[in-house]
């Protein structure tokens, strides 16, 4: 187990041996885990300090003069604080700019409603030419990250804190709009991404036990979803399910009900963080309180 800030810190290590790669932080390299890049090639990381905006305006003006840029911050401040500059430095002059944003969603714990962002796949999905990316564990990290370095335009990759169960082996390829399903049941399907994605495995084991075979969805690619898979899910299973460390407003929930909406129409139940802030406490008990279990999906069965 790894937690996805930690394989971002050993990506970047690995890739800094290109002379174009540079990486950015706001005062948080040993949280974001960029300390690894750094201590390897200090005259190539930048920390501009307790200032997000800089932070993002910064490294538009080093990817718009060609370099391969990384910019990582908590996601609290990456979509929040920074938001004015994501939006029309970085979007709207479509730069080539990897926004690394870690400490999303409740995983974050202890650190309290006002570090736990809820909200980011919403504000980041309705930005213009914004991509957006959230890896489940070690290996889509660093593959998804990879590709990000050859991908035009913004990007903006999602984090966690917390360690989570390997998922993926070493032959599977990501793409920019695709998803992975695990599992061929029609008796449902769970759409996830992130540290979601292993709870919803771990529920699709306990569930084939009883005799209920369900699907599990990893879209990797928030934005854009894959729309094909989620319609084709949608026809072939009874029971669709989202579930995610992210308000259940404006997240994958509501991605996916759009899709639904407009082409296959269908009940989705969603699991995430209702209309209301976080709560402090361990990764773990503050998971269980919003139900973001295994337990909670079994029960949907």
């Amino acid at each position: 187990m790894k937690s996805t800030r930690k394989a971002y810190g050993e990506f970047l290590e690995s890739v800094g041996k290109d002379e174009n790669v540079v990486v950015l932080d706001a005062d948080l390299a040993s949280a974001t885990k960029t300390n690894m890049f750094m201590e390897k090639y200090p005259e190539r990381h930048i920390d501009v300090g307790i200032a997000e905006q800089d932070l993002v305006g910064t490294a538009c003006g080093l990817a718009l003069s060609g370099k391969t840029v990384f910019a990582s911050t908590f996601a609290i401040f990456m979509a929040g604080r920074a938001y004015d500059q994501v939006r029309n430095t970085a979007a709207y002059s479509h730069v080539n700019v990897n926004l690394c944003a870690t400490h999303a969603g409740v995983m974050v714990g202890e650190d309290g409603p006002t570090h736990q962002c809820i909200e980011d796949v919403a504000l980041m999905n309705v930005v213009p030419d914004m991509k957006i990316l959230s890896p489940a564990d070690d290996i889509s990290t660093k593959k998804i990250l990879k590709v990000c370095m050859n991908e035009e335009g913004p990007k903006y990759i999602r984090l966690g804190r917390s360690d989570v169960e390997d998922i993926y082996d070493e032959t599977y390829e990501f793409k920019i709009g695709g998803s992975h399903i695990f599992g061929e049941g029609n008796d449902g399907t769970v759409f996830a991404y992130g540290p979601t994605v292993s709870i919803a495995l771990n529920a699709q084991n306990d569930l084939k036990e009883k005799g209920i075979n369900i699907r599990v969805v990893d879209l990797y690619s928030i934005k854009p979803v894959d729309k094909e898979t989620i319609i084709n899910c949608a026809k072939e299973t009874d029971k669709l399910i989202s579930i995610e460390d992210h308000s259940t407003i404006g997240g994958i929930g509501s991605i996916v009900s759009n899709v639904l909406s407009e082409s296959y129409p269908k009940k989705l139940e969603k699991i995430g963080i209702p209309d209301r802030f976080g709560k402090s406490g361990s990764a773990k008990a503050v998971y269980e309180y919003f139900g973001l279990t295994k337990e909670n999906i079994e029960s949907k069965f």
